[in-house]
C-alpha cells in the first residue's frame, strides 16, 4: 500500500472515531502529511531543532542561511557544524541553546549515537526516543517530529505540541486544552493512525471560522 492509500486509510479510521472526526476530515480534505524519507536521522534532528517554536516560513529561511555558510550545500556535514563559528551561526537567526543543541547532536552522529538511518528503521519508536533524548537539548517532541518526517512512522502523536493539543480543543469545543498525560489517553482509541491524526488536528485552527468554530 503506498502512502496516500495508507493515509486515506487512516482517515476513514478516524472519521469512524465520532462525528467530530467526520466533521473535521471532510473540511479538511485528504491528508496531504508529506515525509521526507530520503533524510538521515541527523539532518531530521537538526531541522526540528532549527523549526521548533517557529513557523515554517521562519525555519525555511533560518536553514537557507545555515546552507549558505557552507557554499548552498545540500545541508551542512556533522564535522562542518561542530567547526562551524557560534556568531556565524547566531547570524542566521539561531538561539544560543539552538546552537548548543544542533552541535550536540553533530557530535553524536560522529560518535553513533544518532544512528544511520538504516539502523534507525529497524529500531521501535520509544527506543529511539530514549536514545535521542539523551542528547543535551533534545526532547521527545524533537525525536518525534524525526519519527513523523523521516521515518514516516504512522502512530505518532506529539501530546507536548501546542497545535496539536490546541486542535483537539477546538475540535471537542473544550474550555482549555488537555493536559498531554490526558490527551496521550484519549488518544489510544486513535491507534494505529496518530501521525495522522496529528496532521489533522494541526489544521484547526487556520480552519476554526468555519463548522469547527
Amino acid at each position: 500500500m503506498n502512502l496516500h492509500a495508507r493515509y486515506d486509510a487512516s482517515a476513514l479510521f478516524l472519521s469512524s472515531v465520532d462525528d467530530d472526526w467526520a466533521r473535521l476530515i471532510d473540511l479538511v480534505g485528504p491528508c496531504r502529511h508529506d515525509p521526507k524519507a530520503a533524510r538521515e536521522p541527523y539532518e531530521a534532528l537538526v531541522r526540528a531543532i532549527a523549526y521548533q517554536q517557529l513557523t515554517a516560513k521562519a525555519g525555511d529561511a533560518i536553514l537557507g542561511r545555515l546552507k549558505e555558510l557552507f557554499g548552498g550545500c545540500d545541508f551542512p556535514r556533522p564535522a562542518d557544524l561542530i567547526a562551524a563559528d557560534f556568531d556565524a551561526m547566531r547570524s542566521c537567526g539561531f538561539s544560543a541553546s539552538k546552537i548548543a543543541t544542533i552541535k550536540a547532536i553533530a557530535e553524536a552522529a560522529l560518535t553513533g549515537l544518532v544512528p544511520r538511518r538504516e539502523d534507525a528503521v529497524t529500531m521501535d519508536d520509544e527506543a529511539l526516543i530514549a536514545r535521542m533524548v539523551t542528547i543535551k537539548g533534545v526532547g521527545r517532541w524533537t525525536v518525534e517530529m524525526l519519527l513523523m518526517y523521516s521515518l514516516e512512522r504512522m502512530d505518532v502523536l506529539p501530546v507536548d505540541d501546542f497545535g496539536v493539543r490546541e486542535g483537539y480543543r477546538a475540535l471537542k469545543s473544550l474550555a482549555e486544552q488537555p493536559k498531554p498525560k490526558e490527551l496521550r489517553r484519549l488518544s489510544e482509541a486513535w491507534s494505529p493512525h496518530r501521525t495522522v491524526a496529528a496532521w489533522y488536528l494541526w489544521r484547526i485552527p487556520r480552519e476554526r471560522g468555519n463548522v469547527l468554530a
